[in-house]
């Protein structure tokens, strides 16, 4: 049920994710956040497994940090994506992640990137792409409407073209998704396209 997608454009790249969490046929939480800044200039969207996505993400993210502090430089985009498919090829043969990821990066050098990478450690730069059941609907949208040079504003109504085309087509659609944009300003949140909001807890 879930969906994650991205896109390059002309001077950033964006991913979105669904914000289900979900088990069976129950859902727990609709405010998830499955996007984790790797660093200033990088963010990852994970999606499959829920403790896999998190331990993993959480795992990539403190070793980008820790080669930051041992070399006194950060890793770029390209580095990041080539050490993200290792730590799940290694885990393959091992004990494996059920984590697919998209990374996506600004490095000063060349630029905006986004990097597939698959739970079987297969990787992919690309102009853009998609995982879960709504990647079917996304994919058609940014084969139909994608072009190269988008602007930010081309960017997110295309964005939300998507997030109406999962939300209409797929009978276990999520209702909530978070945008997250990175550029030369760094990785930020951009906005959320909220339909359901989690009741408050009440105090004890």
């Amino acid at each position: 049920m879930e969906c994650v997608f991205g896109l390059v454009g002309n001077g950033f790249a964006i991913v979105v994710a669904d914000t289900s969490a979900v088990h069976s046929i129950l859902v727990h939480k609709s405010n998830e956040d499955k996007i984790m800044l790797l660093d200033s200039h990088k963010l990852i969207a994970a999606s499959g497994e829920p403790g896999d996505r998190v331990q993993f993400t959480e795992y990539i993210q403190k070793n980008v940090a820790l080669y930051h502090f041992r070399n006194g430089i950060p890793l770029t985009t390209a580095a990041a994506a080539n050490f993200t498919r290792g730590e799940l090829a290694t885990a393959l043969r091992k004990n494996p992640y059920f984590v697919n990821v998209l990374l996506a990066g600004y490095d000063k050098e060349t630029g905006p990137s986004l990097y597939y990478i698959d739970y079987i450690a297969t990787m992919h730069k690309v102009d853009k792409g998609a995982f879960g059941y709504g990647s079917y609907f996304s994919l058609a949208m940014m084969d139909r409407h994608y072009h190269s040079g988008m602007t930010v504003e081309e960017a997110i109504d295309l964005v939300d073209k998507c997030i109406m085309e999962i939300r209409s087509r797929l009978v276990v659609a999520p209702p909530n998704f978070v945008i997250k944009i990175v550029d030369k300003e760094g990785a930020r949140q951009y906005a959320w396209r909220e339909s359901v909001k989690d009741a408050p807890v009440p105090a004890a």
